[in-house]
């Protein structure tokens, strides 16, 4: 149900399908082949050119002890001849040979499929995207300590600078810090590295001055200028800062310098800053299982039955297992929606036209790509495949509701870091014109098949109620968006979680109103 209207933007993120991710790890691997092939290729070259040295450093021996005495043997003169004229070069040859075109030419192929620097930065704001939501520090990270992992990953010194320097460019001095900060620990450790202590203290200091916190910064620059004491900027830096705490100290009519905490920074050492999203900390707790209103009373009025679609003849003889979700907003989960090898079909007809996720701007309504809305998408048609037409068939069996005024199923997919933050799948007073093309009015309902298990992270939240519906493979959840008077239920406001570990697929039908006027009837009051 991961669709949205308005929400300013937060940072750019850019997600790789996993799929097309996995692509990449096979074509690395056929590069490292090619790479050896060329490093045979060179040491065979090289190996014949010694060979060429080592038989011409024992002749140019023996010549040069008596030129001409040597020469006065007609055989040693013809093959001076013939080396110099002949031999020497092939020789040239050889050497000029370049055994790199095969992998030049290789690499060329390939590059064209290569990330780019945007979606570099797009994973390391992913990292970051999770370590928020989920609370985990730089150190969890860069040791590879991550819920649900199968295989060790270990960010090096110079990988966590990369991510301190992402997040300064963008002005995101909160994660430099934290980022800036596991370098600096990890260097102290000895761990090898490239990048200079310097140069990471030159960006945590400056951070730290951004965050607040003057007395660190001082500390920081000192040991930056310490270090290196012609540093263009650290001098005058510390001067500023030194000045800048003295004034502050006086204005509190304190003496003396506040010192420095020796604490290294961590997670929560600074407030993270305030952005758009009101329900960002309320979103954010559902998403680590924080906060879920599911009390012992609720529980008990939850229950689970089967199926059948009022006596719907294709549902008689095998009706849908539903379990309630929620009591107030109604929200249902239908065991055994899709079979593996619907899913199967779905994705493969879905892959080679999954595109980046848009949202409608709430001013000029034109679809685009925002940054709070972190997946790739397509949408399929019944007419393309048996599969989709069953699907939606069984989506109308289940709801009682028409699918013909709904729109094509959308498929999802939620990469490592995947989201999409709080929003409504209806359209608000606010926005009148969001469905105007369609013809079909508002989205009364949302049915919502998860394609996939997630091994961590990757729920659907709902802020207002405090619910959290974890993906499972092959099950579906379905709400309705509108009250019978056609009003929307601002409760319905939700989240799909970043996925922290695997990969999350969903397809999503959206149900309108347009059909439904003697399925759904009208209802008397604003709330029924």
């Amino acid at each position: 149900s991961e669709n949205i209207f308005n929400f300013t933007e937060l940072f750019f993120s850019l997600n790789l399908l996993l799929g097309q991710m996995t692509d990449l790890i096979y074509t690395e691997k056929e590069l490292v082949q090619s790479l050896k092939e060329y490093i045979k290729a060179e040491e065979s070259k090289l190996d014949a050119v010694k060979s060429w040295a080592n038989k011409l450093d024992v002749l140019t021996r023996a010549s040069t002890l008596d030129p001409e005495g040597y020469l006065a043997h007609p055989v040693n003169a013809y093959k001076l001849m013939k080396r110099l004229n002949t031999e020497w070069s092939e020789l040239e040859s050889l050497v000029l040979q370049d055994p790199s075109d095969g992998f030049i030419s290789n690499m060329t192929v390939h590059r064209q499929y290569f990330p780019d620097q945007e979606d570099e930065k797009g994973a390391a704001k992913a990292l970051m995207r999770l370590q928020d939501t989920y609370k985990l520090d730089s150190e969890s990270f860069a040791r590879g300590k991550l819920p649900g992992m199968h295989h060790n990953a270990i960010l090096t010194v110079d990988d966590c600078y990369d991510m301190g320097k992402t997040a300064y460019n963008e002005a995101d001095y909160y994660h430099a810090v934290l980022w800036m900060q596991q370098a600096l620990r990890q260097m102290d450790a000895e761990e090898e590295h490239v990048v200079s202590k310097a140069d990471v203290l030159d960006y945590l200091s400056y951070s730290v001055y951004q965050m607040g916190d003057l007395p660190r910064a001082i500390e920081l620059t000192r040991r930056l200028v310490a270090i290196d004491s012609s540093h263009q900027r650290a001098g005058g830096n510390l001067r500023y800062f030194e000045k800048l705490l003295s004034k502050q100290l006086n204005e509190l009519n304190q003496e003396g310098q506040e010192p420095a905490t020796e604490e290294p920074i961590q997670l929560g050492t600074y407030k993270r800053p305030k952005d758009y999203l009101p329900e960002r900390e309320i979103y954010e707790a559902l998403c680590r299982g924080e906060g879920v209103k599911m009390t012992t009373e609720r529980r008990s009025r939850l229950y689970c039955r089967y199926h059948d679609g009022n006596r719907n003849p294709r549902l008689l003889l095998q009706p849908m297992k539903e379990e309630d979700e929620w009591d107030s907003p109604h929200i249902v989960r239908y065991l055994n929606a899709l079979s593996d090898q619907e899913i199967e079909k779905i994705k493969e007809l879905a892959k080679p036209r999954l595109a980046r996720a848009t949202v409608r701007d709430p001013i000029t309504g034109i679809l685009t790509t925002a940054n709070y809305r972190v997946s790739k998408s397509a949408w399929l048609e019944g007419e393309e495949d048996p599969v989709i037409e069953r699907v939606n068939q069984r989506i109308e069996d289940i709801t009682g509701l028409t699918t013909q005024t709904a729109e094509l199923l959308q498929i999802a997919n939620y990469g490592v870091g995947g989201q999409y933050e709080p929003h409504f799948d209806f359209s608000r007073k606010e926005e009148p014109d969001a469905f105007k093309t369609l013809g079909t009015g508002n989205r009364v309902a949302t049915f919502l098949n998860y394609m996939s298990d997630v091994e961590a992270g990757g729920a659907t939240v709902f802020p207002d109620f405090g619910a959290a519906i974890y993906p499972k493979k092959g099950t579906a959840v379905f709400w309705y968006n509108l009250f019978r008077s056609g009003e929307g239920d601002y409760r319905t406001r939700h989240a799909a979680c970043p996925v922290l570990v695997g990969s999350k697929w969903v397809s999503n039908k959206w149900i309108h109103e347009r059909g439904q006027e003697f399925r759904r009837p009208c209802g008397l009051t604003e709330v029924d």
